[in-house]
């Protein structure tokens, strides 16, 4: 079928129906609904067999839906309404969730019903549950509903309930009376966006990334200790950690909490938040850095690299790269970078301080290396991965294996060695310059992955767990060891790793220093999450003029 997806932003459920309703066959195109005139301009140009709306801000057009089968996935149960469906769930306590995909009425969120699916509601952030069970009971939503198309909807339910858009005043947190249980579930309903608004030292800020944070009492209210960049709040019963921030003011950024506030020289430093940690068992080192966003800092790269050489030297075989439950990485960090005195020098560090991570993978002679991708990947995070010896992806990992949309950055990580090893040379430039998402299945095919499978994240998990300890436990991984010590030198005679690096980093320096302000514009654009005018022709396939 013809099916054009119709939304606000190719977020990452939009990518990942992208990535499996083309991979079984059918002609996906897509447009962002900037007003009405585009998208029945899109509509006339697409001529598609259906719309379906995975993220929406406002409702599709009247002439659209009356005109056109129209699929709404919402991110609620049957009979659940309103745009801040998650948001409740969440702040209320549910333990079920759901997703239904609904036709497209006048009434918002009231029309018939073609396929629906729940799920336990994990204690997890908003972003963590939409990119994982929200985004895997989406699909099957979808995919069911196609399937459906020959019978019609299944019917509407029997009931509904309205609920209105959420303010901060619905998740306000009282201090003096609010447990660690209720401050978490405030903060977690509105994260990532917009952050739950709260003061600290008399400044208005958004609160992100919170933990409770075990063993740590104090007066509710009182900041009581610092970690890692993050800050320790008392609650009535504890205390929770909050690793980040965002202020209250115009293009302020999220980032690290000890940086956005001032005056916590006092705080004690204490363990227990931690974004970057190491455990061992049966011969496997398993190296986690769940970091926020999966974007990775100049500090944050140096800890993973001072973290896996320090790994290296452990009497262990075999170093599994666990990344974290909901990124596996996605590059260099653009807060960080948009935030710094010169954002061409943060680049120019921190794309630095990703290559020397990365060399250390590539280099590494002493243990096999695994990278296994529990969630999605970007840009220089994918070509991390790929210095690993094995690369694993749990099935629905979506992979951005390019620089181009930010940009036209030329990317580093040596993905000009890394790249064309895995894929052949032909298949690596098609790859970098395609712009699009790849699902795991295509990522195989490609030979950017090695495995794929599991269905969810602690399967996935399991199941690395059993083949790192497998091979750590193989008689012949000693063998194998001194083959990719071999294969390294061979490579390293033909053309040395640095020689990749100076080539890559000299098209790096024009895209930080030179004329062309491609790349801060585009990065500035997306850190502060500007919507976008027009859509890419890449992804408006029927704007294309080529279109058959």
């Amino acid at each position: 079928m013809r099916i054009l997806l119709l939304a606000h932003s190719f977020n990452s459920l939009t990518q990942r129906l992208w990535v499996e309703l083309g991979g079984r066959g059918h002609a996906v195109t897509l447009e962002f609904d900037v007003n009405d005139a585009v998208t029945l301009e899109a509509v006339t140009l697409a001529k598609p067999d259906l719309i379906v709306a995975p993220f929406l801000k406002r409702a599709i057009p009247e002439a659209v839906w009356k005109n056109h089968l129209c699929l709404v996935v919402h991110p609620g149960p049957e009979g659940d309404r309103g745009p801040a469906a998650l948001d409740w769930a969440i702040l209320e306590g549910r333990e079920t969730w759901g997703v239904t995909v609904l036709q497209a009425e006048a009434e918002m969120d009231g029309g018939p019903v073609w396929a629906s699916r729940t799920f336990p509601l994990r204690q997890a952030s908003k972003s963590s549950l939409y990119r994982n069970e929200v985004a895997d009971a989406a699909v099957a939503a979808v995919l069911e509903a196609l399937d459906r198309l020959p019978d019609g909807p299944v019917g509407r339910p029997a009931a509904s309930t309205w609920k209105p858009a959420i303010k901060q005043a619905d998740r306000a947190i009282d201090w003096d009376r609010d447990d660690t249980a209720a401050v978490l579930r405030k903060i977690r309903s509105a994260d990532g966006t917009p952050g739950l608004l709260d003061r600290i030292h008399d400044r208005a800020v958004y609160l992100h990334d919170a933990h409770a944070a075990n063993g740590l009492a104090g007066r509710p209210g009182d900041l009581i200790a610092r970690h890692g960049g993050a800050i320790a709040r008392a609650t009535t019963d504890g205390a929770v950690w909050i690793g980040h921030l965002r202020a209250k003011e115009d293009h302020a950024l999220k980032l690290p909490a000890t940086t956005v506030l001032t005056g916590l020289e006092a705080l004690p430093e204490t363990p227990g938040y931690h974004d970057l940690w190491y455990d061992e068992r049966h011969g496997v080192g398993y190296l986690h850095f769940p970091f926020v966003n999966g974007a990775m800092s100049t500090d944050q790269c140096r800890r993973l690299t001072d973290a896996f050489i320090a790994a290296t030297q452990r009497p262990t075989k075999v170093i599994a790269l666990m990344g974290g439950p909901d990124f596996w990485s996605n590059g260099i960090h653009l807060c960080t970078i948009e935030a710094a005195a010169s954002p061409a020098e943060e680049s120019w560090r921190n794309i630095n301080a990703m290559n020397d991570l990365c060399r250390a993978i590539i280099t590494c002679g002493s243990h096999l290396t695994l990278a296994a991708m529990h969630g999605n990947a970007g840009a220089g995070g994918v070509f991390m991965a790929l210095a690993a010896d094995l690369v694993l992806a749990r099935d629905g990992v979506v992979l951005n294996p390019h620089y181009k949309g930010m940009g036209n950055l030329f990317g580093s990580e040596y993905w000009t060695y890394l790249l064309p090893r895995r894929c052949g040379e032909a298949k690596a430039q098609e790859v970098v310059k395609a712009r699009l998402p790849v699902g795991a299945e295509e990522a195989e095919r490609l030979g950017l992955i090695d495995s794929r499978f599991g269905r969810d994240v602690p399967e996935f998990r399991r199941l690395v767990e059993e083949m790192a300890e497998a091979l750590a436990a193989d008689p012949a991984l000693d063998e194998r060891l001194i083959a990719k010590r071999l294969t390294r030198a061979a490579d390293e005679a033909a053309k040395p790793l640095e020689q990749y690096r100076a080539e890559e980093l000299e098209h790096m320096k024009l895209n930080f220093y030179g004329f062309d302000p491609s790349y801060h514009v585009a990065r500035f654009n997306f850190i502060h999450k500007l919507p976008k005018s027009r859509t890419p022709l890449y992804l408006a396939r029927h704007r294309s003029k080529s279109r058959a």
